[in-house]
């Protein structure tokens, strides 16, 4: 990324898997290189780390209505435009993976929250 005029890249970033944010994001947002994001949902791992739980209800606040909708506005609401890319195995996963793009999303302080929530055991 620092030698070669890039449009864009795809990396894994998720709201458990966040190594990207020390230096890949900073540089691609510098060399304003787009960035598509591979396993939003951890591989399904997001998915079987929160089953038991129910979504919070301050995620209605950013018109969060499901776990897949959580996991993706976490990501669309980062500052640096980023685009995930879920990959859905059905029309009821694409159709509520598409509501994650409509509404408001989280702040910072919120985004906090949300990873706060999830990394709790």
């Amino acid at each position: 990324m620092r030698s070669e005029k890039l449009d864009f890249v795809q990396i894994n970033y998720s709201i458990m898997e966040r190594e990207a944010e020390e230096r890949l994001l900073p540089l691609a947002q510098e060399r304003g290189i787009a960035v598509i994001v591979n396993r939003p949902f951890g591989g399904g791992d997001l998915f079987s780390r929160t089953r038991s739980k129910p979504l919070p209800d301050w995620a209605a606040e950013f018109d969060c209505r499901s776990w897949a909708q959580f996991f993706l506005k976490w990501i669309v609401a980062n500052p640096l435009s980023l685009a995930p890319f879920p990959r859905p195995t059905n029309r009821a996963h694409l159709e509520d993976n598409m509501m994650a793009g409509i509404g408001r999303l989280p702040d910072a302080k919120m985004r906090q929250r949300m990873v706060e929530l999830v990394s709790a055991p």
